[in-house]
């Protein structure tokens, strides 16, 4: 570890290959952190280290968050190599909200959505937290505005998002003085086009799917990386426990059936 690597903040990014996550490693890398780019697909963690290696540091590791003796030993890999941990963003889950029918979902899936988008913060928060304390750092939990809204059959999805923020006001409390805690919401954020190249794919969108949110667009990756990178650093020092929405304004937008 060189003197100059030491004095860097250290990011790990859990979900980091792909869509927002993606995004976010880019932007701490432009903060000037040392990003670990965590994901259960090491493919697309590759793909995405290899393209903002011109950026600064960035590490590529395979990582599944539900997995507790896997997650430890990434933290300390993490430590072996840099030393420390500043900034934990857990934006790892399953992303796809859709399950069936509340009396057709099985708890082999329930359970599934629970242990990746709820334990997987837990565990990784758990491991990180002693390193965290140290830096005086930050988390950033990736939940969802479907924590406070719904569609139809989301139970698995809704609940396990809700879990997140319930979570993050309680380890901002807990970590009081020690390591800030906050969590993003965010809506519709379009990231067909931020997958990893092998399934990437060219958005497509109808004028109302633009109308329908009061910003006049749907929401990019960028949108919420934004806000990370501003919750991961020192200007933000005020600021625990919250819960930000990134919606384009759609969980203010009240809407009826048109008879």
């Amino acid at each position: 570890m060189t003197q100059n690597a030491a004095s860097q903040k250290v990011a790990l990014v859990t979900g980091g290959g792909q869509g927002i996550g993606r995004a976010i490693c880019r932007g701490l890398l432009h903060q000037g952190m040392i990003v670990i780019c965590a994901d259960i697909d090491l493919e697309a963690a590759d793909e995405t280290a290899e393209l903002y290696a011109n950026l600064g540091t960035i590490k590529a590791c395979s990582l599944d968050v539900a997995d507790e003796p896997v997650v430890q030993g990434c933290i300390q890999e993490i430590i072996g190599e840099f030393g420390r941990l500043d900034v934990l963003v857990n934006n790892a889950g399953l992303s796809t909200p859709f399950n069936d029918p509340i009396e057709d979902l099985s708890l082999e899936d329930w359970q599934r959505y629970l242990d990746v988008n709820l334990t997987g913060v837990f565990l990784v928060s758990k491991h990180a937290v002693p390193y965290l304390r140290e830096q005086q750092g930050s988390i950033i939990n990736i939940a969802s505005t479907r924590a406070m809204q719904s569609e139809r059959d989301t139970e698995a999805y809704a609940a396990s998002k809700g879990g997140v923020i319930s979570l993050t006001h309680s380890l901002a409390i807990s970590l009081s003085g020690e390591v800030r805690v906050n969590s993003i919401s965010p809506g519709w954020i379009e990231v067909g086009d931020w997958q990893k190249s092998r399934t990437r794919i060219e958005p497509i969108h109808s004028p109302s799917d633009l109308a329908q949110h009061p910003v006049g667009r749907i929401g990019k990756p960028d949108d919420v990386a934004y806000m990370v990178c501003y919750l991961a650093t020192d200007v933000a020092g005020f600021i625990t426990g919250q819960n930000f929405v990134i919606d384009g304004g759609m969980g203010i937008k009240m809407s009826y059936n048109d008879s």
